[in-house]
């Protein structure tokens, strides 16, 4: 049993207590966001097994007490703006809870479960809804169910990703001596700048030399400084190479492990999402930290140095100076952290108005000949610009606002120039401080200002690097499907027995599509699946591949669950024929041998003549080597249909299933698709879904299903003796094919 329930506030949840028996469970519970009248406020709805509870705003609010058992009906009905939630009554005026379209979802199902309550149904309510707002600051999400960018614990995000680094200790290392190497060669320069204006150019009493030796410190000096730059030059030069190949290796490393999660995910977990979302992880997400690795984490560790030294060699001069230059910096800190927070939102708003432009154009490309069928190229192409001009509208923004950042942030640094200036100036007119010592801090304070504008500007950065590093490790996170299961049973030779023992699915739990299916299927039967369409066929075979997992009941091969058994001995073992036949981007070669790496031409040629397919593959001008182009456009797609059974007939199964395997053929092909499919299912389970009825005739059963459930099961000629729904199906296509002979 699963419950929806929301977390109350405001006191409400003592009000609930004091309302419910000690023993009265809370299976729903949830707020709806408008008030009785319809305007913004608050209601909650309580239900438990007995009685349905509606709390009116405020503490002293009114309780509808409403028992299960005087609901007519309960229902939700769509109203200009929002819906509501209408509960009918037998004998008292109906209760009414109005709502806003963002709880949509909740509320479908909560009215499901009370209805099912009404109807004495087991209770079972789907409580992991999409989430739009973050559980924890209640920020609006960029994307449902996504990562909240301003609750991600960066720490432990660039702990994650530094442990990428593990294989490449020594790289590291390296790169860890170029940064300090690095950071101490821009630290030297103001020093021996210092001595050189101190020392030779504006000798002091204490420090003064003859000419001929200034001459030759100056030189000295200048020496100093070319060695210096050469060892920035190369330390730099190490600290670039060394950085670049590592985050290549470490970003290939995580995208790789990536996409194979990608693979080996369920199928469920691509019900729930878009391709182009899905894919933006591979690309965008996965690019935004490489940017990041390549120009953020490296110069944290180097500006992080370079400060620590800065402070260290300025207070050492001068402690007093060194205060008047700290002035500025707690404005700057306290400038960059407003700012940041503020330019957080419109990088939000930027990635996932990005994310919507590229799933639309993901979207539209896929589907180009439906765009050309429609003529819809305008549509699409407005569509386009009224997102695109968002994406531009919010990026504009981003960079005005990045530029008042910027000059900002020179304003505030020019007033510690003038501080310097002013008072180190005093200093040196009081003889208190040397010229050289104060063009020391002059440089100095520049180097300190630019680490501090960077760590502004880098906090956002980090925002937005990690939020990708988030979302890429929610993937790589998710629980992949059994492959590596090391209880499951091996099978590798299974004979083809197959039951169905009271079998209940739902892609949603809450929302079963196949109820209590019992079925025994022998090794070597052809079983046939027929109805209306949405009645579960294709539903039903797909548990038999475990592309999902049943919710109630089992699913057993040879008399072992299927839940039990290697996943890789299951499928290896099963040939499908989809009634969307999907080739790869290869040679037709390549695609019906797609299942059996490593299978020789002749068996290649086996399976195109067992699938009827020969013929028309030797009559193009390549042969077998014919590239078939992106999903097999270049094809027909009755072509398309008869490679993809000589792929399953290659792969040679145990249990053979096709879904509509003659859907897209001619009546002359699919009679000798028909014969080859005769020849092909001896000695091998067979589940064949087909809405023309005539192709099923040689099955051993037929199952007619309706609404997810088994109605009618037997031979062919035994269904059309009961004149049942098997029978109307068939008059029923009769008709239709005499009719299109009448326009013929």
């Amino acid at each position: 049993m699963n419950r929806l329930i929301d977390q109350p506030v405001n006191g409400l949840a003592k009000r609930i207590s004091s309302t419910l028996a000690q023993d009265e469970q809370e299976l729903i519970r949830v707020e709806a966001d408008l008030g009785a009248d319809g305007h913004f406020g608050t209601q909650w709805i309580v239900v438990t097994p007995k009685r349905v509870l509606v709390y009116q705003e405020g503490e002293a609010g009114e309780v509808i007490d409403i028992p299960i058992e005087d609901i007519a009906i309960a229902r939700t009905e769509g109203l200009i703006g929002g819906a509501r939630l209408e509960i009918h009554r037998k004998d008292a005026p109906s209760v009414f809870v109005p709502f806003s379209k963002t709880q949509a979802q909740k509320f479908s199902e909560t009215t499901r479960g009370i209805e099912q309550l009404r109807k004495g149904q087991d209770f079972f309510v789907n409580g992991d809804l999409d989430k739009t707002r973050c559980k924890e600051c209640n920020r609006l999400l960029p994307e449902k169910n996504g990562i909240c960018p301003a609750c991600i614990n960066r720490f432990a995000t660039l702990g994650r990703i530094a442990a990428y680094l593990k294989p490449y200790k020594s790289r590291a290392l390296w790169l860890a001596g170029a940064s300090v190497v690095t950071t101490v060669s821009e630290l030297l320069p103001p020093i021996v700048t210092k001595h050189i204006i101190d020392d030779v150019l504006v000798p002091t009493v204490d420090t003064e030399v003859l000419d001929g030796d200034r001459l030759g410190m100056l030189g000295m000096f200048v020496l100093v400084l070319v060695g210096i730059r050469l060892l920035t030059w190369g330390a730099e030069w190490v600290h670039g190479w060394t950085i670049t190949w590592l985050s290549a290796r470490v970003t290939a490393d995580i995208r790789s492990q990536l996409y194979k999660r990608l693979e080996m995910l369920s199928l469920q977990f691509y019900d729930k999402r878009q391709v182009g979302a899905v894919m933006s992880r591979v690309t965008s997400d996965s690019g935004r930290l490489q940017d990041f690795l390549v120009d953020g984490l490296p110069y944290m560790l180097i500006n992080g140095l370079m400060l620590l030294g800065i402070l260290v060699a300025l207070f050492s001069m001068s402690w007093q100076l060194t205060l008047y230059v700290l002035i500025p910096i707690p404005a700057i800190i306290a400038w960059g952290v407003f700012f940041w927070r503020r330019m957080r939102r419109f990088f939000t708003k930027w990635m996932q108005s990005w994310s919507d432009t590229m799933s639309r154009v993901n979207e539209a490309l896929t589907g180009i000949r439906v765009v050309k069928a429609f003529a819809q190229e305008e549509r699409e192409i407005s569509v386009f610009k009224t997102r695109n001009d968002k994406l531009t509208r919010v990026g504009i923004q981003a960079e005005v606002n990045r530029g008042v950042f910027f000059k900002t942030m020179t304003l505030l640094t020019a007033v510690g120039v003038m501080i310097v200036w002013y008072y180190g100036g005093l200093e040196v007119i009081d003889g208190d401080l040397t010229l050289g010592t104060l063009m020391a801090f002059y440089s100095y304070m520049m180097l300190l200002y630019g680490p501090l504008e960077w760590f502004g500007m880098v906090n956002s950065w980090m925002t937005r690097a990690f939020a990708g590093a988030e979302r890429i490790f929610e993937i790589i996170d998710t629980p992949p499907e059994a492959y590596q299961d090391p209880d499951a049973v091996p099978m590798p030779n299974i004979t083809g027995q197959v039951k169905f023992d009271d079998v209940t699915f739902g892609y949603d739990k809450s929302k079963p599509v196949l109820h209590e299916i019992d079925l025994d299927v022998k090794q070597g039967e052809m079983i046939g699946l027929v109805g209306k369409s949405g009645v579960g066929k294709t539903t039903t075979v797909n548990l038999i591949c475990r592309f999902y997992d049943v919710d109630r009941g089992s699913i057993q091969i040879d008399g072992e669950d299927v839940r039990n058994i290697r996943l890789e001995d299951l499928r290896s073992q099963i040939g499908i024929v989809l009634q969307e036949p999907f080739l790869f981007s290869g040679t037709i070669a390549d695609n019906i041998g797609y299942g059996k790496p490593g299978a020789t031409f002749e068996q290649i040629v086996a399976a195109a003549n067992a699938a009827a397919a020969h013929d028309f593959i030797v009559s193009k001008p390549d042969g077998y080597d014919t590239v078939v182009g992106e999903r097999g456009d270049s094809l027909s797609g009755g072509e398309r249909q008869r490679i993809s059974i000589a792929r399953a007939v290659l792969h040679d199964p145990k249990i053979l299933i096709l879904d509509e395997a003659t859907s897209s053929v001619d009546v002359q092909t699919e009679k000798r698709i028909q014969e080859a499919i005769t020849r092909l299912v001896k000695g091998r389970t067979t589940f064949a879904i087909a809405h023309r009825l005539s192709t099923l005739r040689n099955a051993d059963r037929l199952l007619v299903m309706d609404a997810g459930r088994i109605v009618e099961m037997g031979t062919h000629e035994e269904l059309l003796e009961k004149m049942g729904a098997f029978y109307n199906l068939v008059q029923l296509q009769e008709e239709i094919s005499q009719i299109i002979a009448i326009k013929e």
